[in-house]
């Protein structure tokens, strides 16, 4: 039997300000969703300073390992936004001004106090590049090969990501399904060792919590297979019943 070709994903976080402390990134966990849709599995994410050496090392050992890498942060209109200049270093490739990202943001900003020196580093991407639309500010995210430099801003990111759904080469979408139960996770570990092992193609996570005074878990099953994924599901609630644990299915 051929082993199902896995398709990854790299994520390259862009900020001192992640890093500080001073902003709290929530464009992993977007991502990472949205590549599943794709078939994609996120498999590593770095987060970097604004230094260009930290860029460049991230983005050449992340994009030499994975199908895809992403970046996001970095691209605005200010003197510290480098992650276009990185990745083109990164790349061996020059820098240039993107017509078309020229004449989007020109149309953006005629009404917005005009396209000044700032806003046109906007358009700038390394040679050669395409631009990811975006619907929200104007300011387009950019593909080259199998780079794809997104925005920091979440909701900005969230429409790169819309308008480049269905445009990646990908597997099958992974799928889960989850089930909760009012139980320390160390008393039930063994049975999920045991379940998962029972179903070829599904992989369970536990996320214990502790809430009210007890100590619960949510167990989350995920499979490309949607059958598999069901009975795998349907096996870990009746194993839980059987010891005397109440399952919860969709999670507490």
């Amino acid at each position: 039997m051929i082993a199902e070709r896995i398709w990854t994903a790299g994520l390259v976080i862009i900020g001192d300000e992640i890093l500080s402390g001073r902003t709290q990134d929530k464009n992993v966990s977007q991502i990472a969703l949205w590549l599943n849709l794709q078939g994609i599995r996120l498999t590593e994410v770095r987060i970097v300073a604004d230094r260009t050496e930290e860029i460049v090392e991230a983005v050449n050992t992340l994009r030499a390992r994975n199908d895809y890498l992403f970046t996001t942060g970095g691209i605005g209109p200010t003197h510290d936004d480098i992650t276009v200049d990185a990745i083109a270093e990164a790349l061996g490739i020059g820098v240039e001004i993107h017509p078309k990202a020229r004449a989007v943001l020109e149309g953006y900003y005629a009404t917005r106090g005009g396209l000044n020196e700032g806003r046109l580093r906007m358009a700038r991407v390394p040679a050669g590049a395409d631009l990811i639309e975006n619907r929200m500010s104007g300011a387009p995210g950019i593909r080259i090969g199998n780079v794809f430099i997104m925005a920091g801003v979440p909701h900005i990111t969230a429409m790169m990501l819309d308008a480049l759904s269905g445009t990646l080469e990908g597997g099958k979408p992974l799928l889960s399904e989850t089930v909760g139960c009012w139980v320390p996770e160390s008393e039930v570990a063994e049975l999920l060792a045991t379940t998962e092992k029972r179903h070829d193609g599904c992989q369970i996570g536990s996320y214990p919590f502790f809430r009210d005074g007890r100590a619960g878990a949510n167990f989350v099953i995920r499979s490309t297979d949607a059958a598999a994924l069901a009975a795998c599901a349907a096996d870990l609630a009746a194993t839980l019943a059987l010891v005397g644990r109440d399952p919860v299915p969709g999670g507490i």
